[in-house]
């Protein structure tokens, strides 16, 4: 009687600590949710309102305050930040009268995207969708955050051989093929990564500024990108560069037809057979399509060629 006693004030310990315990780390939790919530609370509260020219735009947080401030929430928090980037930059597209890409916002005057960004990865370094993006937007904004963006994805995450894509990526925009090379011969060692991180490597020695290199460097982005955004504009890329192509095509045609008739072609129905055996897309009337498939212009009273106005293809 007295063993089964002794047993059941065991029992009974065991189980208060246990209930203590729980106590504690449900207490723990709870307080985190709610240093979090007031967190979230404070920022918007504090966040300074936007003027028309967006002139006074501040970071409200240092990446590191808020680290401190999370609680050890960093994902959420980080989760929180990222989304501020997006809806920050998307926000400028739409004020944004006029066309432009996502690799070229350099008028939207984007001062928070580099800080927001760097949040994003203080907080989550494992966070790869926002060092891809930063790589994607940053250059035309703020090259050297950039840079240092990409490098900082890198070192958190040595395995993963699409950050060092990016890298390279940037550096072939600059035209620093050299350091672009060193890029992808990094990642070129890092297990599972492509065969062809390798042969851009080699490429960016040989042939850094040409259409080759583009084609294949946005082909490699559009493929392995996980973001739509990117994708889309890797795809308006590789359109861009095959209408660079066939606009040089029909500008030899417009010049042998010139230096055979002693005139320019007055309308493209006269160099429509031309066009065709050059193996370029032309509707009924002979007028050559782009690859968005809008109509190419005459232009420079019959001498050249121009993207039309509907046209879908990027103009920079």
């Amino acid at each position: 009687m007295m063993y089964q006693q002794g047993s059941e004030q065991a029992v009974a310990a065991r189980l208060g600590s246990w209930s203590r315990e729980t106590l504690a780390l449900s207490l723990v939790v709870l307080l985190g949710m709610m240093a979090v919530v007031a967190l979230a609370r404070w920022m918007e509260r504090y966040r300074p309102a936007n003027d028309a020219e967006m002139v006074a735009e501040e970071l409200y947080l240092t990446p590191q305050s808020a680290k401190r401030l999370s609680l050890g929430f960093n994902g959420l928090v980080a989760d929180w930040y990222w989304m501020r980037a997006l809806q920050y930059v998307g926000r400028k597209v739409m004020n944004h009268s006029g066309d432009i890409q996502l690799d070229d916002l350099s008028q939207l005057n984007l001062k928070l995207i580099a800080p927001l960004l760097e949040a994003t990865t203080t907080l989550d370094p494992q966070f790869t969708a926002a060092y891809e993006y930063g790589a994607t937007v940053l250059p035309a904004v703020d090259i050297e955050a950039a840079i240092k963006l990409v490098q900082k994805g890198v070192v958190a995450n040595p395995d993963k051989w699409r950050l060092r894509h990016y890298l390279g990526y940037i550096y072939w925009q600059q035209g620093r093929y050299a350091e672009a090379k060193e890029a992808y011969l990094d990642g070129s060692r890092v297990a599972g990564s492509p065969r062809w991180m390798t042969a851009m490597a080699a490429r960016m020695e040989a042939e850094g500024g040409g259409r080759t290199v583009a084609r294949e460097m946005y082909r490699a982005m559009y493929e392995q990108a996980d973001d739509e955004q990117i994708k889309l504009m890797a795809l308006k890329r590789l359109l861009q560069l095959r209408s660079m192509d066939e606009r040089d095509t029909i500008r030899r045609v417009l010049t042998d037809y010139k230096a055979q008739t002693g005139r320019a072609a007055a309308s493209w129905r006269e160099v429509a057979e031309r066009l065709r055996a050059a193996r370029l897309n032309i509707n009924e009337q002979g007028t050559p399509l782009d690859p968005s498939g809008a109509a190419y212009v005459l232009a420079e009273d019959g001498y050249d060629v121009d993207l039309g106005s509907h046209s879908e293809v990027p103009r920079k």
